[in-house]
């Protein structure tokens, strides 16, 4: 086989990065072993005991119920299913801001509930009185973004955990990429910050484990309860996720990771990326460019689509957001002289284009 893994010296738009070292060795020494079989895999499921506690101290739970999950996908649509079943309604609707994950557009088409999305105010983020409009008796969840995937932003959350509690429904923070920002700013985002029903947190992201070793949490074990089915030919009798074989590597290397890194690596980590991400916006505004203000590490801007196609056919890895424009996340393996050289291509792109 010929095929070579990607390179990271020129990927910016990615929310996955190199996963530390530490965790890189834990996944090799698991690659066989089966978390969705704790009984037969004993030693995995005590590292995915561990990896739940840390997470848990990430995000304010003591104690949390929850799993190591494929990605932020399956955690988010976890939390649906819960959700759905949960509900008293024969109707079950899932109100959540515009700038939502695109997950949940598949959970609400797989699980057959209907997803109201509802504008963001003018920064981005979640409007609290349109999501109070949008509630009614037969929803199920709100969710709230704490760190969305195209702009960074961070909902106002407890006050759309108020919203929900009022309306005596169930509430879902996705923290898939910002849960590992978030602990080292003033934001209120997590459980110990809100009556949150479930998080979604995302070791493979910025917490470097392997791919794949996402985070579903729950602040109590009826939440499982609801999720769990009956596995009668495994040695453990009941099963609350949803893969049945799961990822022993993504278990080991998120415990490794979190191990390595918690607090310190992570909080140097953000500082960084912070710095960076701040680099980039003034340098791009000095240049003429439309930035939004970045408030977690993620830089969004307008670009035109030709210097945007002149910049990807020099080999660097860019997106755009569902608005147009162009985004640049600060990942652990972006450096200040990846940003230095990406707006160098950017300037002799801009030239060659004539913008």
């Amino acid at each position: 086989m010929d095929a070579t893994p990607q390179a990271f010296d020129r990927v910016l738009s990615s929310m996955c990065t190199r996963p530390h070292p530490a965790a890189a060795r834990a996944a090799q020494r698991f690659l066989a072993d089966n978390p969705g079989d704790p009984a037969t895999y004993p030693d995995v499921a005590a590292l995915e005991e561990h990896v739940l506690d840390a997470l848990g101290t990430v995000t304010g739970l003591a104690d949390p119920a929850g799993y190591v999950a494929g990605g932020g996908t399956e955690a988010n649509m976890q939390a649906v299913r819960a959700a759905r079943d949960l509900t008293a309604s024969d109707d079950p609707v899932v109100v959540a801001p515009t700038s939502v994950h695109f997950s949940f557009q598949k959970a609400a088409d797989v699980l057959d509930v209907n997803l109201r999305l509802v504008p963001t105010d003018d920064d981005y983020r979640a409007d609290p009185d349109a999501v109070a409009a949008a509630v009614d008796d037969d929803t199920a969840l709100v969710v709230g973004v704490a760190g969305t995937t195209e702009f960074g932003r961070v909902d106002p959350i407890p006050e759309l955990a108020a919203i929900a509690r009022e309306a005596g429904t169930r509430f879902h923070v996705d923290a898939a990429w910002g849960g590992f920002h978030l602990p080292f700013t003033d934001h209120a985002w997590h459980f110990g910050h809100a009556p949150v029903d479930t998080l979604t947190i995302d070791p493979h992201k910025v917490g470097r484990a392997p791919i794949p070793a996402g985070g579903f949490l729950a602040r109590d074990d009826a939440t499982l309860d609801a999720l769990a089915v009956e596995t009668p030919y495994l040695e453990t009798t009941s099963q609350a996720t949803l893969a049945g074989t799961r990822s022993g590597a993504g278990v080991a290397g998120a415990a490794a990771a979190l191990d390595a890194q918690w607090p310190d690596e992570y909080r140097e980590n953000h500082e960084r990326a912070t710095a960076n991400a701040t680099y980039l916006a003034e340098n791009l505004r000095d240049r003429g460019y439309d930035v939004v203000t970045p408030e977690l590490p993620l830089v969004a801007f307008d670009l035109p689509e030709a210097t945007f196609d002149a910049v990807r056919a020099d080999g660097w890895r860019l997106s755009r957001t569902g608005s147009g424009e162009a985004r640049v996340v600060c990942m652990p393996h972006v450096t200040r002289a990846m940003l230095e050289a990406f707006l160098d291509t950017l300037d002799t792109a801009r030239v060659g284009t004539r913008e």
